[in-house]
């Protein structure tokens, strides 16, 4: 860590904030769900032309991913940027009661709005330095498309976009500033389609054949499965098709969404193939067709420590913003909101990454709506039980993110709380926080060549001990979300 980086980006930052506030939040009033985009791609592939990168749309085969480049020659050092929505969480902003501006509409709930707007700010920084400290290196945005149920980096690392990649940095919105230093679950989702035979119910049940029964059926044969997998696995469903309303008719179409997550990719396949036969079997019971789709699958994220250590150490340079009272008293209003449960839940997650000197300062923190100060740091193999595309970008070149607060603590992700809090204020200051640490680490990546190749040469011991597989098939293709 070196200061004349930290005053540099601090400088710069500061010069770009009010416009990445305002394109954030322009993503937060046009929420759009995966591989659908295409407002949230012109606002920040249009923002990177205009600054001078070179911007090619429409990578592997994705019309919403796109990838912005500035410099020219090694080594290349990419910032990734999401800003897809979910769908069913549309909220009114800055408001302390859930309250809907589209009853069914989207939603920022997970802070995509702001995770790729840091990201061009971050890449805006180091163009800068670069301007001013003119050496060959090349800075990247990685607009990445559909990481909500979509795995667009996935496909990504499928078409070979990262392969000469040196480094990779990414952050996502929290509650605290920390490093997300933990490997994660793995994943694959695939639909099941059941085709059967239509029916009156009462006159003549014995010519139907049920299709929601055989989703019903797989359902409890993989409900029953949970008891035979890893404890470390998870399965998850969603009835996405029931074949239509009447109970008075035998329904001949029904469809079931199944996501399966372990800690390694060879786990989830194996849970999948038994998932699958499982489905077979209800259709055997049935006499209906199956239909297997494969959608999307992602790896398990694979932490660098060097590549994190570096980054860290500007997480601590940075430290955290300072607040309003009118933010204060706003992050209150929304942490009155939250249960014990939820508040519980996300200081685990600070002792996770924090070992014991984790678990001592989540114990500070009671009673505070904002944290002010960093969250410990200290390696782990635990598991995050969750996942992200991120892994595969992880399996490719060495990758490290980290954690910034734009949430009152407590705001679980994928609540109307979250997406209330991420076109305010205290979200903005939070991610000009990470657009900070991701430049500054970028440019310790361009200034130092004995950390870059430290980062090159862990990673290239892990890949010796277990090479990458993308998780995708050959022929699936990215799948934008229904209804």
């Amino acid at each position: 860590m070196t200061q004349p980086i930290v005053d540099f980006v601090n400088d710069a930052v500061d010069g770009v904030q009010p416009l990445l506030a305002a394109i954030a939040d322009d993503i937060w009033d046009h929420p759009e769900t995966r591989f659908t985009e295409h407002y949230s791609v012109e606002r920040l592939a249009g923002c990177l032309a205009a600054e001078g990168f070179d911007v090619q749309r429409g990578i592997a085969g994705m019309e919403t991913a796109f990838v912005a480049s500035f410099g020219a020659g090694k080594p290349v050092i990419a910032l990734l940027g999401e800003f897809d929505a979910l769908a069913g969480l549309s909220q009114q902003a800055g408001c302390a009661v859930q309250a809907p501006t589209q009853p069914g509409g989207h939603g920022h709930g997970c802070g995509h709005n702001l995770l790729g707007t840091a990201g061009l700010g971050g890449v805006l920084a180091v163009k800068a330095w670069l301007e001013r400290h003119p050496q060959a290196g090349t800075i990247r945005f990685y607009g990445c498309p559909g990481e909500e149920g979509g795995s667009g980096k996935t496909f990504m690392a499928r078409e070979g976009v990262f392969d000469d990649v040196d480094a990779a940095l990414t952050w996502h919105p929290e509650t605290f500033s920390g490093m997300f230093c933990t490997p994660t679950l793995a994943n694959i989702q695939a639909a099941f389609r059941f085709k059967g035979v239509a029916a009156h119910a009462a006159a003549a049940p014995h010519l139907g054949r049920s299709a929601l029964d055989a989703v019903t059926l797989m359902n409890t044969g993989a409900n029953f499965l949970r008891e035979h997998i890893i404890p470390e696995a998870r399965l998850h469903y969603a009835v996405t098709d029931t074949g239509g309303h009447s109970p008075n008719v035998v329904q001949a179409d029904a469809e079931v969404l199944y996501l399966v997550r372990a800690p390694q990719v060879d786990q989830a396949q194996s849970i999948y193939e038994r998932v699958v036969r499982i489905a077979q079997g209800a259709a055997l019971m049935t006499d209906t067709q199956l239909t297997v789709r494969f959608e999307k699958a992602c790896s398990n994220y694979v932490p660098n420590l060097t590549l994190e250590r570096a980054m860290y150490g500007y997480v601590q340079a940075f430290g955290v913003p300072a607040y309003s009272e009118q933010e204060q008293a706003f992050a209150q209003e929304i942490y009155r909101t939250l249960s014990a449960e939820d508040i519980a839940s996300n200081m685990a997650s600070i002792e996770r990454i924090g070992g014991a000197a984790g678990k001592a300062f989540s114990q500070s923190l009671a009673g505070k709506a904002l944290i002010d100060a960093v969250a410990p740091y200290a390696p782990t193999s635990a598991i995050l039980p969750g996942s992200t595309d991120v892994g595969d970008v992880s399996w490719r070149v060495p990758t490290a993110q980290c954690f910034s607060p734009c949430y009152a603590l407590g705001t679980p992700l994928h609540t109307w709380q979250a997406v209330s809090q991420g076109r305010t204020s205290l979200a903005h200051k939070g991610m000009a926080l990470a657009a900070r640490v991701m430049s500054a680490t970028a440019l310790a990546l361009f200034t130092d060549d004995a950390l870059l190749e430290a980062c090159r040469q862990e990673w290239r011991a892990q890949r010796q001990a277990v090479p990458y597989r993308c998780p995708i098939p050959d022929g699936v293709a990215p799948s934008p979300l229904k209804g």
